[in-house]
């Protein structure tokens, strides 16, 4: 049950002590003066800090060319120009007033500055925090914990979340350690990430391991560095895990049943990074997905097609389905295109000359020899076959097809061979006399009349 009894009581009084203590300093003479300034400078600070971010932004749309991380830098600095204006006028105030008078009569000032310089050296330092989330938990507990540190509230803030706690048993659990295990999971989370973050990019430019291999690597790192960060975060609180156990091998039946398919994508994911049968830049086909490998994921593969989709197939159906991999022991590729000509054309002529053009098409491989075969005599031409290698299937197999096609047209209408379409010609035999239908003629009523 959660305590509430002199402890908490005993804890609220000492907090509201000095944060009563803290404005009756405030409210003296030599510190309301201090108390204006602060706000003078505060307002001249948002004014200044609003015209400046209005100018920064249209500078920076000036400099289309200039790399992403100094764009993001210069936004960065446009969103909080007015504390960096407050910072640098609240420091000078204090360095012009403690040359000319007691330094007492500037530390209201200097302190205010002491908190915002806080302030801004950790939005600026949590930058480096990829997740959003966590980067906005970390950032507000680093914020209230500096402004608690320089007001000399952190011990009586501190027994104040103590003194809250949820008893069962032997088992207690504060706010304050609640908000421990939050910011220092949080810091080895961050750690842990940047951390993969560094190796994966060592091990990107490793060439004596394969695509695979690097994937792998760096899939089995995170989770140990992750487990690690948590694990560790939670003692370094003093929290107990071995209440967990239980709980969690419970959990963990229940999740077994519940989660067979996510289990079965994560087994076949490191199925697939152990036999190499995939890899980064492969390029694939799988039903009526084709295009090429971006990511090998922990439950899904991104494959990325040629119109800049992006499929994420479940790795269980690249172990247990028909996968084909145009690039898995080389990056050559045979293609096969049909076409048909006239029979007045002599089928040695066209042969040839359908592979001298194909050999002028910039992708078709000319060290790989093309050929071209008659497969059957059809009702109104020729069928052939032409056969041609390519290294590069992930630039599209489409459109090299139609380059082919459009030279072979090229080719034949210079060589004067016909490519022939379906011909039908319809004849009536023993047709049926005309019916008139409608008025008769006027001579044939005249005739009526007489008879």
């Amino acid at each position: 049950m959660i305590q509430v009894g002199p402890d908490i009581l005993d804890a609220a009084q000492g907090l509201w002590s000095r944060i009563a203590l803290f404005f009756e300093i405030m409210v003296l003479p030599m510190r309301l003066y201090q108390a204006a300034a602060i706000l003078a400078l505060a307002l001249m600070s948002l004014i200044l800090g609003r015209i400046g971010a209005r100018m920064l932004n249209g500078w920076l749309r000036s400099r289309a060319n200039w790399p992403k991380w100094r764009l993001r830098l210069g936004i960065l600095v446009g969103r909080r120009l007015g504390l960096m204006i407050f910072v640098l006028l609240a420091w000078g105030v204090v360095i012009a007033m403690r040359a000319v008078t007691w330094p007492s009569h500037s530390a209201l000032v200097a302190l205010a500055a002491s908190i915002a310089t806080a302030w801004l050296g950790i939005f600026f330092l949590m930058r480096l925090v990829a997740n959003r989330l966590l980067r906005r938990i970390l950032s507000w507990s680093a914020w209230v914990w500096v402004t608690l540190f320089l007001l000399d509230l952190t011990e009586p803030v501190g027994k104040f979340l103590d003194s809250i706690a949820l008893t069962i048993g032997d088992f207690r659990l504060s706010v304050l350690t609640v908000m421990k295990v939050l910011l220092v999971t949080g810091l080895m989370i961050t750690g842990a990430r940047m951390l993969s973050r560094l190796v994966s990019g060592r091990l990107a430019r490793n060439q004596d391991l394969s695509p695979t291999m690097r994937v792998l690597t760096t899939k089995l790192l995170q989770i140990v560095l992750f487990s690690l960060a948590i694990i560790v975060g939670l003692r370094a609180v003093g929290f107990d895990l071995t209440g967990l156990a239980v709980f969690s091998g419970a959990v963990g039946v229940g999740l077994g049943f519940g989660l067979q398919k996510v289990v079965s994508n994560l087994v076949s994911g490191v199925i697939i990074l152990l036999d190499k049968s995939v890899k980064p830049g492969d390029v694939i086909s799988l039903g009526d997905t084709f295009g090429w490998i971006e990511e090998l994921g922990a439950r899904y593969v991104n494959v990325v097609t040629r119109d800049g989709k992006a499929y994420l197939i479940p790795n269980e159906d690249l172990v247990t389905g028909q996968v084909v991999n145009w690039s898995h022991n080389n990056s050559f590729v045979r293609l096969d295109l049909t076409f048909r000509a006239s029979y007045d054309d002599d089928p040695h002529k066209v042969t040839a000359t359908a592979i001298a053009a194909v050999k002028t098409v910039r992708r078709v491989l000319t060290h790989r020899q093309a050929v071209c075969w008659v497969t059957g005599f059809g009702d109104n031409s020729i069928d052939y076959v032409l056969r041609f290698w390519i290294d590069d299937a992930a630039d599209g197999l489409t459109n090299v097809r139609g380059q082919v096609y459009l030279v072979l047209w090229d080719a034949f209408q210079e060589q004067g061979i016909t490519i022939p379409f379906p011909q039908r010609e319809v004849r009536l035999v023993n047709a049926a006399p005309p019916i008139h239908t409608g008025d008769p003629r006027p001579d044939d009523a005249e005739s009526d009349r007489e008879h």
